[in-house]
């Protein structure tokens, strides 16, 4: 991995700072299918009115790997996650400067197509949030709303969703109850079914298993490795050993600075910057 000078002496000198060059993996984990980068952010900057809450980013962020986001709450974490699939749109105040590609594509283009493109990158949210509908509408609900009316065809995607999501074996007798009849890990695999739905090249996970118990925290885990390799993952945790456990890569935020951005293994074993240090060994949080 290439450093500058300022970065091999950030351990003697002390936190990053938002103008300092930001790491790019440039190693390659041998996974299925990955290699080349799915999203890129050149200077990408996110802010509420004029306050920047995400400050000049540069990343890439690889195609077919898991890569943890981590940091203090209220670093920029989830907004820089929500920025990737335009989610922040909803706030009146927010606006960005700078680029964000997704394959290439400026994703504040002009020309964008936001529904199109939530369908290419589709998001978990910390709380799972199943419709007021059946397991089965739940799920059909997203490929119902790009023109799949075929009920062949619909039950399929609902079967194949549900197995990807390991939930078919628990769900398969009861299609048509109501989803919120389901335990909280089960409507988060539920959600990530929905999601998987629409076929999606990248999913956004923010903080999945914050509101689970370990069992089901254990089942979403467990998940994404089986997920992995065949999608573009990103999951904002606050939990050191959970980013440790599931990633290819971390990105490590502080006050909307990404300061370090590695290797999972090689950010936890040998972090460049003393913050990230500090952080991970849990001098502060």
């Amino acid at each position: 991995m290439q450093m500058t000078a300022e970065h091999k002496e950030s351990k003697a000198t002390g936190p990053a700072t938002a103008t300092r060059d930001i790491y790019i993996p440039s190693e390659r984990v041998a996974v299925s299918g990955g290699g080349t980068p799915h999203v890129v952010a050149k200077d990408f900057s996110i802010y509420y009115g004029d306050f920047e809450a995400v400050k000049k980013v540069n990343a890439e962020i690889l195609s077919k790997y898991v890569t943890a986001i981590i940091g203090p709450s209220g670093c920029g974490k989830s907004t820089f996650l929500r920025a990737i699939n335009r989610m922040n749109d909803l706030i009146p105040s927010c606006h960005t400067s700078g680029i964000l590609q997704f394959d290439g594509e400026d994703i504040y283009g002009k020309l964008t197509d936001e529904v199109l493109l939530r369908k290419k990158i589709g998001m978990v949210f910390q709380k799972p949030n199943p419709f007021p509908k059946s397991i089965f509408d739940n799920i059909a609900y997203g490929p119902r709303l790009h023109g799949m009316t075929d009920k062949k065809q619909l039950e399929e995607i609902v079967e194949r969703s549900l197995r990807k999501a390991a939930l078919w074996d628990e769900v398969s007798d009861r299609l048509e109850r109501n989803a919120l009849g389901l335990s909280g890990g089960q409507q988060q695999r539920l959600c990530v079914a929905r999601t998987l739905a629409v076929e999606p090249e990248i999913l956004l996970l923010d903080e999945p298993t914050s509101a689970l118990d370990p069992k089901a925290t254990a089942k979403i885990e467990d998940l994404i490795q089986e997920l992995r390799g065949s999608y573009t993952i990103m999951i904002v945790t606050h939990n050191m050993q959970q980013a440790s456990r599931v990633s290819d890569y971390t990105m490590f935020f502080y006050e909307g600075v990404l300061v370090e951005y590695a290797q999972t293994a090689q950010l936890f074993t040998n972090p460049k910057d003393r913050m990230t240090e500090d952080y991970i060994t849990g001098r502060f949080s």
